[in-house]
């Protein structure tokens, strides 16, 4: 086809909008409509040993509040350092994104996130996935008001915790 071009899509950077969130403290927000299946953004950060982050954040899991993401059995993002505005992203039981992990081929250490969208997303919605957490402690009401879900979904759970087990039937 001579003289066809592409559509040209938006940049990342183009696509989203931090600023404060309802859900909780900031967030990550569509700045056009954005189709089901595009990669928004990387989630960044230094990449710190499962250890090192036990050493740096123990005993934080009762803030509620974190920036780790686990990328594989050896390793964890600390978006704390050098992290990105995916960081912000929030928690949402019915959420529009997820966060998909690409492996790298011969080193772990190089593993990456990228928060891919899963529906449709209009300008202005907020951008969120399921977070996904599970703690390793007893699941205590305490421990679930702390990490006590805000998303406003009719699907919400009341907490960002995921169950240790299946349900029965599953």
């Amino acid at each position: 086809m001579a003289g066809f071009r592409p559509t040209p899509r938006a940049p990342m950077s183009r696509r989203i909008v931090t600023r404060r969130s309802p859900i909780h403290g900031n967030g990550v927000f569509a700045a056009t409509d954005i189709p089901a299946g595009v990669r928004l953004i990387e989630y960044r950060g230094r990449v710190i040993t499962q250890a090192q982050a036990d050493r740096r954040y123990d005993g934080t899991s009762d803030s509620g509040h974190t920036f780790l993401f686990i990328l594989n059995d050896d390793y964890v993002i600390d978006a704390n350092f050098d992290g990105n505005a995916a960081r912000w992203i929030n928690h949402s039981c019915d959420p529009n994104c997820e966060a998909v992990i690409h492996e790298h081929d011969h080193d772990r250490r190089r593993d990456r996130v990228m928060i891919e969208t899963i529906r449709p997303i209009e300008a202005g919605e907020e951008i969120s996935y399921d977070y996904g957490i599970v703690l390793e402690e007893r699941y205590t009401p305490a421990l679930k008001k702390i990490w006590q879900c805000r998303c406003g979904s009719p699907k919400c759970t009341g907490t960002l915790l995921k169950p240790k087990r299946k349900p029965r039937g599953e």
